[in-house]
């Protein structure tokens, strides 16, 4: 006798259709999720100073308007773990890009170098509170390394010179950068600048590369035209090579720590200061400025002129009157103090 076949029971199907189901759920969930957009409709750039926690990122993508769907988000953070991967840094957040790809790119770190354009800071002071604004970095915390002479010491300087060690430029840098690595940086650059060529002309003036730099701050602070540069520049050196004080105004307003002055009175140039080349021989004890690569590379010309005075014209075009003699120099000097006068510009 034949057997009779045993029907399946349809619990057998049922188990797994659900599991499929729910596969399929979730797959289609974590897919939806994964093409969810930031909200922000320009580039957001976002900051997050180093220790910050999982809810601080959150409330500032919130400030910023980033985050459209709060759930989205905060799932994809956990399947992604970037809670417990929190980065400091700055990262821009272009509209239209994914959330997943923003949380990957917070997760790893990936931050976007900013610019920090270096100009022509007259004190360490000034430089480093204009970085401590643009970095991350405490302003106070880099006026403290650039004082101490030990750190200086490190990189040939003294807290006189160090602000030699940075150029004018414009640098791509991340906004975590610590000090320390600031410094590293700028060394490399002053690397980089001080190639053969101009160490070979420094060395020709029986100049060092802060003397350099620091005759060459003068030269920033005496003129903005380049193509006078090289005369100023000619100027100072022929007076130190005859043994002559400098006489250079702007070292009398770095004195008195007024960069405001237009007039030099006398009661300036009693200023009981180093850095008062009409009292004291030679370089002051360094820059008086940054200096650009125009006023620096206008010293290493090393332009042959037997000029030994010059002053403002009187014209105020901001060019300058160059003379051989005293009695030239105080006659273009009388020119340009009666224009002064007679535009009642008396301190």
């Amino acid at each position: 006798m034949a057997q009779k076949k045993k029907k399946s029971s349809p619990k057998k199907y049922i188990a797994p259709t659900v599991a499929l189901i729910v596969l399929i759920a979730i797959v289609t969930t974590l897919l939806l999720l994964h093409r969810q957009k930031i909200a922000n409709t320009e580039t957001v750039t976002l900051y997050i100073p180093t220790g910050s926690d999982y809810q601080a990122v959150v409330d500032s993508l919130n400030a910023h308007q980033c985050i459209g769907n709060s759930t989205a988000f905060n799932t994809l953070a956990r399947i992604r773990k970037y809670k417990d991967h929190v980065k400091g840094g700055c990262y821009k957040l272009k509209p239209g890009t994914s959330v997943w790809n923003v949380l990957t790119k917070l997760y790893y770190g990936n931050q976007d170098a900013i610019h920090l354009t270096i100009n022509k800071h007259r004190t360490t002071k000034s430089l480093c509170t204009y970085i401590g604004k643009k970095l991350e970095m405490d302003g106070d915390t880099l006026l403290a390394l650039l004082s101490d002479p030990a750190v200086c010491a490190q990189y040939n300087r003294t807290p006189q010179t160090i602000i030699g060690l940075f150029l004018q430029n414009t640098y791509d840098i991340y906004w975590t950068t610590s000090p320390q690595n600031l410094l590293e940086r700028m060394q490399k650059e002053s690397d980089t600048f001080w190639n053969n060529s101009r160490t070979k002309k420094c060395k020709a003036l029986n100049l060092t590369t802060d003397e350099v730099i620091t005759l060459a701050s003068i030269v920033e602070e005496e003129s903005n035209k380049n193509d006078e540069k090289p005369d100023i520049a000619s100027v100072y050196l022929n007076r130190i090579r005859k043994g002559m004080l400098l006489q250079a105004d702007p070292t009398l307003k770095y004195a008195v720590g007024d960069f405001s002055l237009r007039r030099i009175l006398n009661k300036h140039m009693d200023a009981d200061s180093p850095y008062n080349t009409y009292k004291h021989r030679g370089l002051p004890p360094g820059p008086i400025c940054i200096p650009s690569a125009a006023s620096i590379d206008a010293v290493l010309k090393n332009k042959q002129t037997d000029y030994l005075y010059f002053c403002a014209k009187a014209d105020f075009s901001g060019y300058h009157a160059f003379a051989r003699t005293l009695a030239e120099h105080n006659a273009n000097a009388q020119a340009f103090h009666a224009e002064m006068n007679r535009r009642k510009i008396y301190k």
